[in-house]
């Protein structure tokens, strides 16, 4: 640890951890709004900007935690590559850091993958102000607890992530957008069968009475793909239009609603059959993630995707609620302890996933 600025943060957290002083992590905030409000001192984490190594090659970025994914992105596209599980930005200033804090990823995540199945290796300030490594730049440098991969999701509660290394991938050579004319139940029937083959999907999203599949690879996969799904070909800047507003939360579903609903993100089994059909819906990933817009009390709502075995988390939400899933008590028990090893004060983001424990 060489940067006089992590040195300076650590300081700062072994002082608040000896006062016991909450600190309340923040780089862009583009995320703000993703879970609990928390208390505490705002400690500003978008300073720590650079790329600190990228060969293109090797398929791997090692990036400071505030660099901003706009210039992460733009680097990768001058080598013909790209972050393959397409994150949102909720803003042009979000940062990688933030980015796999959230645990977030795009409209490509059920065909390429998670945040967390790219995260190679992280340098971190813990709840101690001691500076620890986990992984590194290859993908089986890892022994013990996959610790890089456990900070996806973790919305800040466990570190200040102050380094990343990414694996990355070569963008591939074409791109196709088809949409279909299909109900709900139709859709969800076609994406499963469709993607128990061997088509290039990379993804697929429906909504009122229309189910989009973008296809992406070699140009003769591509070729392939449209004989057998058929339906309308957008046109390239409709398609890229189309898949970014979906990314970013600026679809139509997205922003017109009425204020007193929330906007909820259900995680099901992708086979899961059509349900809550009286509510409005957006369906990602095969039919695996599940937006919709409603005033349904949260048990009632989180009984119902229980029903199908998965869960729903109050992505946007107007009303105080608890926003993620209730855990089982076993899980709940493992990430309490989590806390206490990584922050034992608990200094950081406290409440932010489950206000009073974690």
């Amino acid at each position: 640890m060489n940067s006089p600025l992590i040195s300076a943060w650590s300081d700062r957290i072994k002082h608040a951890a000896a006062e016991k002083r909450p600190l309340q992590l923040q780089g862009s905030g583009s995320k703000a709004f993703y879970g609990h409000p928390t208390a505490g001192e705002v400690f500003h984490l978008h300073e720590n900007t650079g790329i600190l190594s990228y060969e293109p090659s090797e398929l791997v970025i090692t990036v400071n935690g505030g660099t901003r994914l706009h210039d992460i992105e733009q680097a990768l596209a001058e080598h013909h590559q790209y972050l393959p599980f397409e994150p949102p930005y909720f803003a042009d200033t979000a940062t990688i850091a933030g980015c796999v804090a959230a645990g977030l990823a795009g409209p490509r995540r059920a065909y390429a993958g998670a945040v967390q199945d790219f995260v190679l290796g992280v340098h971190l300030l813990d709840g101690r102000g001691d500076y620890l490594r986990f992984g590194g730049q290859v993908m089986k440098n890892v022994a013990g607890y996959d610790v890089s991969r456990l900070l996806c999701g973790s919305l800040g509660t466990l570190g200040v992530i102050t380094q990343l290394s990414i694996k990355v991938l070569p963008i591939p050579a074409k791109q196709v957008t088809l949409r279909l004319d299909l109900a709900q139940d139709q859709a969800l029937t076609l994406i499963n069968q469709l993607s128990a083959q061997p088509l290039p999907i990379s993804a697929s999203a429906w909504h009122d009475h229309q189910l989009y599949i973008r296809l992406a690879g070699a140009n003769n996969a591509i070729t392939e793909g449209i004989k057998t799904i058929g339906g309308e070909r957008l046109a390239p800047e409709l398609a890229d239009d189309f898949w970014k507003q979906l990314r970013e939360q600026q679809h139509a579903f997205f922003q017109n609603a009425p204020s007193t609903h929330t906007l909820w993100r259900l995680s099901v089994p992708s086979t899961s059959p059509a349900f809550l059909q009286d509510l409005p819906q957006l369906i990602e990933w095969g039919g695996a993630l599940r937006w919709l817009w409603s005033d349904l009390p949260a048990s009632q709502l989180r009984e119902e995707t229980a029903k199908q075995g998965g869960t729903a988390t109050a992505f946007r939400h107007p009303h105080d609620q608890q926003i993620f899933h209730p855990l089982p008590a076993p899980v709940l028990r493992l990430q309490k302890n989590l806390k206490q090893k990584f922050d034992p004060a608990g200094i950081f983001n406290p409440g932010r996933l489950y206000p009073g424990e974690l």
